[in-house]
């Protein structure tokens, strides 16, 4: 076969075969038409395919990019959902606490700030005290400056032991007032909030629990003091002294509703004090005044409700 037949030959297979499969295979056959019979004197330019290389390492590497930004887009929301997640079950657990209120089958109702309503206790045991865990649920109608939940003195020192409100505030006081932890921000008017303070003589640690969680803790607050018995344990009033019935000051009254005060001759673990924040904890009695045991006598208007 002579030369232009072959190049006649070329052109009408290119024409047949395109947009079609057999295109390849028309230069294999031309090529090897060429091989029997004459051959070019220019040799084939070879294929330069690295750009066509370069062009798939290029997606490969897109998609590699792609599902890199992808894992690290997922994972970075994963950390975002877990924190904000977390947040949102801190947030149901205070909103819980707040709404929840003692199943306690008494409280003792204290109907407005007065200088005659309150209520003496009567331990079971001698106060005389190197450690204690006092708990009580209390819901205020009002707080000022200073509102008394309890206090525990003699004619040396009435302020031996206090638990007060300041406002939105807790305070505990052992030993004197100049021993005092402050809890910020923690009570909330018109609401149920369970309290509870201990101290240890030994260490001289003093801490303030809100609704089962710790909210401050101090050290070497009046490491090696004992605590006297003899004196006198109210709740709703300070006593500065005296006898029952004297030395009381309006201003520093308790109106609202208290319930589920106790007092243990130790500090409680962490875990117990949880458990005494439970909604159904007032069969957890103390060991030196215990709720629904110890005598609690109502005084001038307070008295106990269902």
């Amino acid at each position: 076969m002579n030369l232009p037949a072959i190049l006649f030959c070329a052109f009408w297979a290119v024409v047949s075969a395109e947009n079609s499969d057999d295109y390849d295979l028309m230069y294999v056959n031309l090529d090897n038409e060429i091989d029997n019979g004459i051959h070019s004197t220019e040799e084939p330019t070879p294929c330069d395919c690295r750009q066509e290389h370069s062009d798939w390492d290029k997606l490969f590497t897109m998609l590699e990019n792609s599902q890199m930004r992808e894992g690290m887009l997922l994972q970075a929301m994963d950390g975002v959902l877990g924190g904000e997640l977390q947040r949102l079950r801190a947030e149901l657990g205070r909103l819980a606490g707040s709404l929840a209120r003692p199943s306690c089958e008494t409280a003792i109702l204290f109907p407005m700030r007065s200088k005659k309503i309150f209520g003496s206790v009567h331990p079971v045991t001698p106060m005389k005290l190197e450690s204690f865990s006092a708990c009580l649920w209390v819901k205020a109608t009002d707080v000022f400056n200073k509102t008394i939940l309890f206090s525990y003195g003699t004619k040396r020192n009435p302020y031996e032991i206090q638990l007060y409100l300041s406002y939105q505030s807790t305070v505990l006081v052992v030993g004197g007032e100049g021993n005092r932890l402050v809890a910020d921000t923690v009570i909330s008017v018109g609401r149920w909030t369970h309290l509870c303070g201990t101290w240890a003589s030994e260490t001289g640690r003093m801490s303030l629990w809100v609704n089962g969680e710790l909210a401050a803790t101090a050290v070497k607050m009046v490491p090696g003091h004992v605590v006297p018995e003899g004196g006198i344990l109210q709740i709703g009033q300070e006593k500065n002294g005296c006898c029952v019935g004297g030395g009381f000051d309006e201003t520093l009254a308790f109106s609202g509703r208290l319930t589920g005060f106790n007092i243990w001759d130790h500090v409680l673990s962490h875990e117990e004090i949880r458990e005494t924040g439970e909604a159904e904890s007032c069969h957890l009695r103390g060991n030196v005044v215990g709720w629904g045991v110890t005598e609690i006598q109502p005084h001038g208007g307070a008295q106990y409700i269902l």
